[in-house]
């Protein structure tokens, strides 16, 4: 009986177990694209780094501030001489002859004491610039941290706007093959009964091969674009994500002419607040490479008692011990390094104007990429409302095509043709709208959009 206890309450933990790691490794999701972007902003990888990289850059700058605060140590030390030195003193002093030494052992064999020292620092000028140094990293680190939500914003819509398209066109494929396949069963049974040429069954043998073989590819780019999207969100690659978006209704949110029409502040672009940033870096660097010519004062109070046996007394409580304390203070003054400070001066120099340089050119560069990506914008959205109309050309002729066909007035060749036209067609769509929601999102970001508002 005691056995099968055991053995059942095994059996529950196991099953138990299981069923937890199945719960948590097939966890199931549902976002819109708003409810997606929150997500990874909060749990993707990149995010939850650029946080702690912040957190990071707020312990150094108090790292920095500290070493200009009070600083206090303590020590306490113990010697115990196993073999104490000998020291030789004229014999005349014991009543020996003179010209001779007599050997004596000074102090005693054990020795104890323990020390506290309040340390300050009064004025450095390094120090100074160190300050404005872990403020402006700060700061650097905050603005990484935006253009990583940014970045990770436009991940994720990529992402999202991808699956949707991978998934619509797998419908549309099946819908394809389904129609190709009939319209194959139908000329082949026709040809059977000597009603129709071999090559118009294999014209359309043809092309539902073609369209087959791009429904199987179509299955794994679906399933790698979702990976792509689960990685960009943080999750278990082993999770079940619903989008709950349509994507003619993404793509026609995503079309907004009045964000080509708004004024481009490049102070808001997160590149040029980094590069700005990097610029303040040198800036301060020279400043500090100046600051190592000035003189820098400290002062010091220290306390300390200290004990002597030749055994080990100190813990008892006729010990005897002495104090002692010292104040002082130290002040350096830089005289001469044979020009070694005034080297590293004007290489600090010469980096200050290379960074000065380096940011005329990334507002160049800056401006350059808010122009493409207006453009790109634009040509997105001309592109998707020419792609419907030749989209809705192409079914008119697919269509006349088939009745043409059936009737006898067309031939297979023919029909393949206006159906490669029409699939071709229905792919320029769905990249069409792709392109606008991934293009608005490039806009987007180069503007600063999300953090603006």
């Amino acid at each position: 009986m005691r056995n099968i206890f055991w053995f059942i309450c095994f059996a529950w933990f196991y099953t138990t177990t299981l069923l937890a790691q199945q719960s948590v490794n097939s966890s199931t999701y549902s976002f819109t694209l708003d409810e997606a972007i929150e997500f990874a902003l909060k749990n993707s990888y990149q995010s939850i780094n650029a946080r702690r990289d912040v957190a990071k850059a707020l312990k150094r700058k108090w790292e920095t501030t500290a070493d200009g605060l009070p600083q206090l140590n303590a020590s306490v030390d113990y010697q115990n001489q196993l073999k104490q030195p000998v020291s030789l003193i004229p014999g005349e002093f014991s009543g020996g002859e003179p010209g001779t030494f007599v050997p004596v052992v000074f102090g005693t064999k054990q020795q104890a004491s323990a020390t506290a020292t309040l340390s300050q620092l009064i004025f450095d000028g390094s120090y100074l610039v160190g300050l404005e140094a872990a403020k402006s990293f700060l700061k650097y680190n905050n603005d990484v941290e935006q253009k990583t939500q940014l970045e990770v914003r436009k991940g994720v819509i990529n992402a999202y706007g991808s699956v949707l398209v991978a998934q619509e066109s797998l419908k549309i494929i099946e819908k394809n093959v389904n129609t190709l396949e009939k319209n194959y069963n139908e000329t082949k049974k026709i040809f059977e009964n000597g009603l129709a040429e071999e090559e118009s069954v294999e014209q359309l043998q043809i092309t539902l091969l073609q369209t087959t073989s791009q429904l199987k590819n179509a299955e794994r780019l679906e399933k790698i674009a979702m990976q792509m999207f689960i990685l960009a969100l943080g999750v278990d690659s082993n999770s079940s994500i619903v989008l709950t978006d349509n994507l003619d209704t993404l793509s026609m949110k995503n079309i907004d002419q009045s964000i080509i029409e708004k004024p481009f502040v490049i102070e808001n672009n997160v590149d040029y607040k980094l590069a700005e940033l990097l610029t303040e870096q040198r800036r301060l660097e020279l400043k500090l490479e100046k600051s190592r010519a000035l003189p820098s004062l400290s002062a010091f109070v220290n306390y300390g008692t200290q004990a002597n046996s030749n055994t080990f007394t100190f813990l008892d409580s006729e010990q005897r011990w002495f104090q002692s304390s010292i104040l002082g203070a130290s002040l350096k003054v830089p005289i001469f390094s044979s020009l070694k400070r005034s080297a590293r001066t004007q290489q600090a120099k010469i980096a200050n104007e290379q960074s000065k340089t380096d940011f005329e050119r990334a507002q160049q560069e800056i401006r350059l990429q808010y122009d493409t990506a207006i453009s790109n914008y634009t040509f997105s959205i001309e592109n998707y409302e020419t792609a419907k109309k030749n989209l809705t050309l192409a079914e008119r002729i697919e269509k006349k095509n088939q009745i043409k066909y059936k009737e006898g007035l067309a031939t297979s060749f023919d029909l393949r043709q206006a159906q490669l036209q029409l699939f071709s067609s229905q792919n320029e769509v769905l990249n069409a709208m792709l392109s606008i929601i991934n293009n608005k999102a490039e806009l987007e970001t180069i503007l600063n959009t999300p953090n603006n508002n």
